[in-house]
């Protein structure tokens, strides 16, 4: 039994322990030295107030920093952003680290600093342990004077630009745990020091342009258990690999092994989890026993090779194994009958485009998801196999399978008998006449589709040449956007036969997918959107991706091939991108989307401080949020004036504007794209892209297939971003009524300072920042016309957007200067007509109607304007401008001809 004495010593010194630790990390900056560095490097990289403040004591309120003994042992920047001046001109501007003398830790991963990595870096912060550059930018090459950071145990300095060698000073870190070099521009072999670093546990170079062998003495790293040399041109895999007894992951894939086969040497990986040899250029059998050992492998790539014979009987049984992919090379034989392991894991299974054979066994009842498709396998189909690939085989009762012939030949070469697909009379020809047969029948099946080919091309050159001098003699071709409107001005209809799927990303298997996404689990499910449910996935190459689901049977099946057919025709850095597609499936069709680390507007205007401790919430700040409305401006007037015909995307809200990691935006939400209703050949259009029916533009009826209504929307998302007000762009029709009613009548051209009562107040805004929070107040606003046919065009909008100061402020030029110039149309005159209302317009409330979405046309606006109005003034919701008043330039109030008569108009 313990004495109490004992037990009460022993709570008093952990007690004392904790308190003394406690007081060292509260312990208040002591250096002048390295205060004096620290302001010095909060100015040359330009950071903010808001995480480092100049008056309070840094290691005590400083975010990142971390002191001991009153010293810097540790900066921590990653992710910080730069004040609005730092972000004019960033740079590698650190030169104030050299002055710490005790800096242990460096950490500027996702941090701009475009430049070189300076020298002195090795050579002056010699206590340093961590440095962390990951994402950063940085260009040139690795410097050699690294390799004096004796005492450097994580080196992270992926995902950036460099360029040139891997300097073999590296070789001199010897007590480096980490060495992350991947996703540059590296070019040359391996430094063969690398064998010299006893302590390395990881070790990632992929996704570099390294050449030549690997070095052997790799080999000899026995604390070594991540290793990945992927995605470069390295030729020889040693034998020395296999003696990496703790290694737990390896990854080859990618590279040029020309000529290579696996080291049976490989055995030894005793504790290897993960084994990625994918498209290197491996060949030959695979060595007996490779996997006999092997107990805790649980995933195995070795598709897209060259290797022959039959797999490893071990590898049926591998207890851990969840997911097995061989596919795309020359393995034959038969499957096993069992396993040891058969109902060991569930599991995938990927054998596809090889020479298997022979029946299928109840070994395949161990794996969930199986590809068999493009072999040779004969017999029933087992009732296990329901979630299986099993096209072009020779199974009973199977669609789409190979024909007698292809089957009869295949198992007559190998002196086999063939089941003739259950049928009756099957025979196993004589080794002297099968081939023979064979042959002729090949031969014969080769000349009579070769002819129909023949005939088959000939028409298709003929229907080309064609088009091609119908396309020449149309007056009207124009060859931007999505390209030439047909002669017979319908776009092709929705059934996939337009789309050329070989421009649209790459054609990935579901069992690819199946991976990437989890299994598809609600863990990694984003939301349900009207066209499919959104997943977030990986894929093996490391990707991150986001996979949309379409249910075929619960939506509309076209859906997913118009959005197809629109990425096949359209091409602009403003969409998100599309990488791909998987359409194998009757039922489930697939799109794989690039993954934006940002999310969408609707997720990423507010955020948590990402600070330990410090759940605050806040939001983008200004010079953003004007660049996100630019951003999806620029995309919208690309669809509706760019592209022929004009597209609408009839989904304009916070959710479809999607940001990737710099906050540039990526337009979603594709999936209701379709062209503008109302061109010369609006009937036929219809008929093809099935839309609803069309109302006139000036009626109160409003039409989703009209570019007027992408204006409408769009105006709700820069009242969102002036406001903060989530939700307004995709709320109800009563909803947004009600909202606007309360917020327009603060848009004003006469008073700036009232659009601060609706301004979001999250906003640090000076006097220039609140003077373009009004200026894109006034854009929203006139985007928001309750008459479609007074909203300005996007591409007006978009002018606007990108000079809002010219929006409301004063020029030079004189009112009558202006309206002697003013027949000319400009961007100011399309936008600002939408304020000039005629009298009986001025107390006008929109209805209702059946046909609106998302409110447009809902809010019951009262548009007047004091006292009477000459040729060239305007008016907004709370008054007129004369231009005598209020001066303009040319460019900005140049009023389109026919537009000059403006009604007097009495204020309410």
């Amino acid at each position: 039994m313990l004495n109490p004495t004992s037990v009460v010593s022993f709570w008093f010194l952990l007690f004392l322990s904790l308190f003394h630790l406690t007081l060292e990390q509260i312990e208040p900056l002591s250096s002048p030295t390295d205060r004096e560095a620290l302001l010095q490097l909060r100015g040359s990289l330009g950071l903010r107030g808001k995480e480092w403040p100049i008056k309070p004591d840094p290691c005590l309120i400083w975010v990142g920093i971390t002191c001991r003994n009153g010293n810097v042992v540790g900066i921590n920047i990653s992710g910080f952003r730069r004040t609005r001046l730092g972000r004019r001109n960033p740079q590698f501007a650190v030169d104030a680290l050299s002055n710490f003398t005790s800096l242990q830790s460096f950490n500027a991963s996702n941090f701009m600093l475009p430049g070189p990595i300076p020298d002195w870096f090795g050579l002056r912060l010699p206590l340093l342990r961590v440095l962390d550059l990951r994402s950063c930018s940085i260009i040139d090459a690795i410097p050699s004077s690294l390799g004096n950071l004796t005492n450097l145990t994580t080196l992270f300095l992926s995902h950036n630009k460099l360029t040139g060698t891997v300097p073999d000073s590296i070789g001199q870190l010897s007590a480096l745990s980490v060495l992350d070099l991947s996703r540059n521009s590296l070019t040359g072999s391996i430094p063969t020091s690398l064998a010299f670093l006893p302590n390395l546990s990881s070790l990632d170079m992929s996704s570099n342009f390294l050449s030549g062998p690997i070095p052997p003495g790799i080999g000899g790293l026995s604390k070594l258990q991540y290793l990945n040399l992927s995605s470069n041109g390295l030729t020889s895999l040693p034998s020395q690999i296999g003696g990496l007894g703790n290694l737990v992951d390896l990854d080859l894939s990618d590279n040029s092994f020309t000529g290579g086969v696996v080291p049976s040497d490989l055995k030894g990986l005793r504790n290897l989890q993960r084994m990625m040899l994918a498209n290197s250029m491996l060949g030959g059998p695979l060595p007996r026993n490779l996997f006999g050992i092997s107990l805790h492998l649980q995933s195995v790539v070795l598709r897209q090779n060259n290797f022959t014979g039959s797999l490893p009987v071990e590898l049926w049984s591998l207890p851990r194994l969840t997911f097995l992919d061989v596919s795309a090379n020359k393995f034959g034989g038969l499957i096993p009958k069992s396993s040891s392991a058969a109902n060991g894991t569930t599991a995938v299974l990927n054998i596809s485009h090889n020479v298997f054979y022979g029946n299928l066994t109840h070994v395949l009842g161990r794996f969930r998801f199986v590809d068999l498709s493009n072999n040779y396998f004969e017999g029933r189909v087992l009732n296990f196999t329901y979630n299986a690939s099993l096209a072009s085989n020779c199974l009973q009762n199977v669609t789409n399978q190979r024909t007698t012939v292809d089957c009869a030949s295949f198992y007559a070469v190998r002196g086999l008998t063939f089941d003739n697909f259950g049928h009756p009379n099957s025979t196993k020809p004589s080794a002297a006449e099968g081939p023979g047969k064979s042959n002729k029948t090949k031969i014969i099946l080769a000349a009579v589709l070769g002819g129909l080919g023949l005939i088959a091309f000939l028409v298709l050159l003929v229907v080309l040449l064609l088009l091609c001098a119908r396309k020449r003699g149309d007056p009207n071709h124009r060859g931007n956007g999505v390209g030439p409107a047909p002669a017979g001005g319908s776009p092709s209809h929705p059934t996939g036969e337009s789309v050329d799927f070989s421009n649209v990303g790459d054609s990935f298997t579901y069992l690819q997918l199946l991976q990437a996404a989890g299994d598809f689990n609600d863990g990694n499910l984003i939301k349900h959107g009207h066209s499919g449910d959104l997943f977030n996935g990986v894929l093996e190459s490391g990707i991150p991706v986001v996979i949309k689901r379409t249910d075929t049977r619960s939506t509309k099946k076209d859906t997913y091939l118009l959005e197809l057919e629109f990425f096949n025709k359209v091409s602009h850095q403003r969409f998100v991108p599309l990488l791909g597609h998987c359409l194998e499936n009757e039922n489930e069709k697939f799109l794989v989307y690039k993954h934006m680390p940002n999310g969408d507007l609707s997720n990423s205007l507010y955020f948590k401080n990402n600070t330990p401790g410090d759940g605050t919430l806040q939001s983008l700040d200004w010079i953003t949020r004007l660049k996100i409305a630019i951003g999806a401006a620029e995309a919208l007037s690309y669809l509706h004036h760019e592209c022929i015909p004009p597209y609408v995307h009839r989904d304009v809200q916070a959710s479809s504007i999607l940001l990737d990691d710099k906050y540039e935006v990526r337009l979603g939400s594709l999936s209701e794209v379709c062209a503008q209703e109302g061109d010369s050949h609006q009937s036929r259009r219809l008929g093809f892209m099935r839309l609803p029916q069309s109302y006139d533009p000036s009626s109160s009826g409003p039409s989703t297939s009209v570019c007027a209504y992408d204006v409408y929307c769009f105006g709700k998302v820069l009242l969102e971003l002036v406001t903060g007000k989530l939700g307004i762009s995709a709320s109800s029709d009563g909803e947004v009524k009600e909202w606007l009613d309360q917020v327009l009548p603060n848009i004003t051209m006469y008073d700036k300072d009232l659009v601060t009562k609706i301004v979001d107040p999250s906003l640090f805004l000076d006097e220039d920042f609140l003077e373009e929070v009004w200026a894109i107040a006034i854009v929203a606003r006139s985007c928001l016309n309750p008459k479609p046919a007074k909203r300005p065009p996007m591409r007006y909008v978009l002018k606007a957007l990108e000079s809002p100061f010219k929006v409301v402020r004063e020029e030079s030029s004189s009112s009558a200067r202006l309206r002697a110039t003013s027949s000319r149309g400009s961007w100011n005159a399309a936008l600002f007509s939408s304020w000039r209302q005629s009298s009986s317009d001025a107390t006008t409330v929109i209805p209702q109607t059946s046909g609106a979405s998302k409110g447009e046309g809902t809010s019951s606006l009262k548009l007047s304007g004091p006292g009477s109005q000459s040729q060239g003034s305007f008016h907004n919701g709370a008054g007129d401008i004369s231009l005598s008043r209020r001066r303009y330039s040319k460019e900005l109030f140049s009023v389109r001809s026919g537009l000059h008569d403006v009604e007097r108009v009495d204020q309410e």
